[in-house]
């Protein structure tokens, strides 16, 4: 019997551990470890930000989900990895601490055969002085990352709307909150619900509303913009996103570095090398990303985390890691199996993996700031690498170790994104897009670098109904019910 441990439960090692078990059945095991005991819908955080939906429309309960596939659920965090073994045995082994009440604190081994790591993104709220301390949300700001942030969010913007209707103008700030981050989308979705609830409570006029970006320019979404197709002819995000927020009336400030938050105060580095500073009511700013923080070891107890994660702390896969100027850059630096290099027994899924660069194009301010979003791998991507990844690894345990590997790379896969621009079930809108690749290949796309047959657009209410319906759709699949293997990722 071998055994596969998936660290994480979020999108991707929720869709490797799920798969692996109905494939493998009961001949081969199949272990889960994650510190929550709740999965959560991570996208549908923003409505509950704004109020629209309750924290429990957007988590379950783990522990009888795996129990009915029949997985080993351990509600621990992973701290290191031992892939050689220890100098008393040869069997890898991963060492978790336990986040559950009744064994909060302890530690144990876990060996293991094969081994995914899907553990996600450390919220690195501590990179910028004032946001948060660690991973941990700082008093200044809220945050949509998580449920409970969400519903925290959630409440300052009921204080922030009693305000305005007793008079008192209010200013909203959205974006990012350090030069490197990530999920531009989830901020953009926010901003727009907050104001569709202004709009809605009547004092959408005592708002004034800014978007800060770590962007270039508006609508490149760390994947450096894209050109679709809308209502039959060829726009760039630019230009959509531009229109979005000229029409909703929302200000935005691009190219910008968060260097300090302060009770109601921004400090920022501009492209340019500027600096400056900006107020707020009510803030919302994405932190940055990083790896979870996972040490790795040889047999001989040394310290081999170098070998195994990149600076970052996300996992080593099988991408081009060398460095080489923008212009050079190519589609095949991406990873194709998510195979770690070195242990070919160990892969990496969703966020946990190393990108080999970024995707929106490099950028620097004269004082040597990085200011550039960083390759966004959640939603839609992590469920498809998470699928390929657990199809490699059944392979592997059934058919042996040298089992052809299944194949996903970024820049050959198509995805869809609808983001909510206001919930409601006759005023509510949504941007649906999908873009292929998602990783540009200029070679094969000169010019744009994407398909525009397949890289298309729509804003309006008719997305909005798909995001609601997709939001119990994959709820629906992620507890396991009947027919969920038929919903795709």
């Amino acid at each position: 019997m071998a055994r596969l441990v998936v660290l994480g439960g979020g999108v991707a090692g929720h869709t490797t551990a799920t798969f692996a078990a109905k494939w493998l059945g009961s001949d081969h095991e199949v272990v889960v470890v994650t510190p929550n005991a709740k999965w959560n819908w991570i996208p549908s955080n923003i409505w509950v930000g704004v109020g629209q939906m309750k924290k429990e429309d957007v988590t379950f309960d783990l522990a009888p989900v795996y129990a009915k596939a029949g997985i080993d659920y351990r509600q621990a965090k992973a701290v290191s990895l031992n892939p050689e073994g220890s100098q008393s045995s040869d069997k890898p082994f991963v060492t978790i601490e336990y986040t559950s009440a009744d064994k909060a604190g302890q530690t144990e081994n876990i060996e293991y055969d094969y081994i995914v790591n899907a553990t996600g993104p450390k919220l690195n709220f501590g990179a910028t002085p004032g946001l948060g301390e660690g991973s941990q949300l700082g008093e200044h700001t809220v945050s949509v990352c998580t449920a409970d942030h969400a519903v925290h969010a959630s409440e300052k913007l009921n204080e922030a709307i009693e305000k305005m209707k007793g008079g008192t103008r209010q200013k909203f700030l959205i974006g990012t909150g350090h030069g490197m981050c990530t999920c531009q989308g989830a901020a953009f979705e926010y901003i727009f619900n907050i104001e569709h609830e202004l709009r809605k409570a009547g004092v959408r006029d005592m708002a004034d509303m800014k978007w800060i970006s770590n962007e270039s320019f508006l609508g490149d979404f760390g994947m450096g913009g894209l050109h679709m197709k809308v209502g039959g002819y060829v726009v760039s995000s630019k230009l959509f996103a531009e229109s979005l927020f000229a029409e909703r009336d929302v200000d935005w400030l691009i190219g910008a570095h968060t260097s300090k938050v302060e009770a109601g105060k921004v400090e920022y580095e501009l492209l340019d090398g500027s600096t400056g500073e900006e107020e707020f009511d009510f803030a919302m700013l994405i932190p940055p990303f990083a790896g979870v923080g996972l040490k790795a070891y040889n047999k001989a107890g040394e310290d081999i985390t170098d070998t195994v994660f990149a600076p970052n702390g996300f996992m080593k896969v099988d991408a081009d890691y060398t460095p080489k100027p923008y212009e050079e850059w190519k589609a095949s630096d991406w990873p194709r199996t998510y195979q770690n290099p070195t242990y070919k027994n160990m892969f990496a899924a969703g966020i946990a993996f190393a990108p080999p660069h970024l995707i929106s194009k490099p950028m620097k301010s004269p004082n040597g700031t990085p200011i550039n979003p960083t390759p966004p791998r959640t939603g839609m991507p992590s469920g498809i690498i998470g699928k390929a990844v657990a199809h490699s690894v059944c392979d592997m345990i059934t058919k042996g170790e040298n089992a052809h590997l299944h194949e996903a790379s970024m820049a050959e896969m198509g995805a869809a994104c609808v983001a909510s621009a206001g919930k409601g079930l006759f005023d509510g809108t949504a941007a649906a897009m999908t873009v292929y690749p998602v990783v540009p290949d200029f070679e094969k796309y000169p010019g744009t670098g994407r398909d525009t047959d397949y890289t298309f657009g729509e804003i309006g209410l008719a997305g909005h109904w798909i995001k609601h319906i997709l939001h119990y759709l994959f709820i629906y699949k992620a507890k396991l019910n009947p027919g969920w293997t038929l919903i795709p990722e």
